[in-house]
C-alpha cells in the first residue's frame, strides 16, 4: 500500500473529522473497503485503532481549552457504553441491509432537525441538564454506542447531532463530542480487536496521519470561535447529516 496517500489521508481526515466533533472511523472503513480492497471485518478493526490516538489527542487538547462539558458527555456516556458492548455481541445476527435502512434513516431525522432548530440563546444546559435533556442524552447515546458496535464506525454523526440538539454551542459541541466518542471507541476497538484482525500496514500510516490533525483542529476551532463562520456551523452539519443519510438509503 501507498504509505504517504495513507499518511496525507489520515491527516486530511484527522484534521477535518475532530475539527467538528466526529471520528471518522466510517470514513476510514469506507476507505479501506473501497480503495485499499481490505475485506469488512478487518476494515472495521483497523478503522477504530486509526481512529483512537487521534480522538485522544483532541480530546486532551480540547479539555487544555475547557471546551469539554464533562457532565453532558458523561450522561452519554453511561448508556453508549453498554450500547457498544450490546452492538458488538449482536452485530454478526444483523442483516446488513437492514442496519444500512437504519442508520440512514436515523441521520436523516437528526439532520433535519439540526437545520430547522433555531439557535438556542438560553445556556443552562451548560450548567444544569434536566430530567428530560438527560433521557434525550441517553438515547443519543444508545444510538451512538450501537454504530461502534454494530458496524465498526465511530458514531460521531449521532453524538454531535444529539449534542447540538441538546443545546451545545459550536466548539463546545464538538469537543464534548470527541470526549465521548474516545470511550465509546476504546470499547469498540477491543471487541472488533477480537472479532477481526488488523491491517496494521495500512492503519499505521492512518494513524499517524490522523495524530497530526488532531493536533492542528483545536487550534483551528479556537481561531473559527472568534469569526461568524459558528453560525453557520450548524446548519451546515445538519445538511451534511442529511445527505449522509440518504446516501445510506440508496
Amino acid at each position: 500500500m501507498n504509505i504517504i496517500l495513507l499518511g496525507i489521508i489520515g491527516l486530511i481526515i484527522g484534521t477535518f473529522v475532530i475539527l467538528f466533533g466526529g471520528g471518522g472511523a466510517a470514513i476510514y472503513l469506507g476507505i479501506l473497503t473501497g480503495l485499499f480492497g481490505l475485506r469488512a471485518s478487518a476494515a472495521a478493526a483497523t478503522s477504530l485503532v486509526t481512529v483512537l490516538p487521534s480522538l485522544m489527542m483532541g480530546t486532551w487538547r480540547y479539555y487544555r481549552q475547557g471546551q469539554i462539558n464533562t457532565k453532558v458527555g458523561n450522561q452519554m456516556l453511561v448508556t453508549a457504553i453498554p450500547a457498544v458492548i450490546v452492538g458488538s455481541l449482536i452485530s454478526g445476527y444483523i442483516p446488513n441491509s437492514i442496519y444500512t435502512w437504519l442508520i440512514g434513516l436515523i441521520l436523516i431525522v437528526l439532520g433535519l432537525n439540526m437545520f430547522l432548530q433555531k439557535t438556542s440563546k438560553n445556556a443552562s444546559v451548560n450548567d444544569k441538564v434536566a430530567h428530560s435533556a438527560r433521557l434525550k442524552a441517553g438515547t443519543y447515546g444508545i444510538l451512538g454506542g450501537l454504530m461502534v458496535g454494530v458496524a465498526g464506525m465511530s458514531g460521531g454523526a449521532v453524538i454531535i447531532a444529539g449534542l447540538f440538539l441538546l443545546g451545545l454551542q459550536a466548539f463546545n459541541a464538538t469537543a464534548t463530542s470527541a470526549y465521548v466518542l474516545v470511550f465509546m471507541t476504546a470499547v469498540g476497538t477491543l471487541f472488533h480487536i477480537a472479532g477481526g484482525q488488523v491491517d496494521w500496514s495500512a492503519g499505521l500510516p492512518l494513524m499517524i496521519g490522523a495524530l497530526f490533525g488532531a493536533m492542528i483542529a483545536p487550534k483551528i476551532s479556537l481561531k473559527l470561535a472568534k469569526t461568524q463562520s459558528i453560525k453557520y456551523m450548524k446548519p451546515a452539519i445538519g445538511v451534511f447529516l442529511t445527505l449522509l443519510g440518504i446516501k445510506s438509503l440508496l
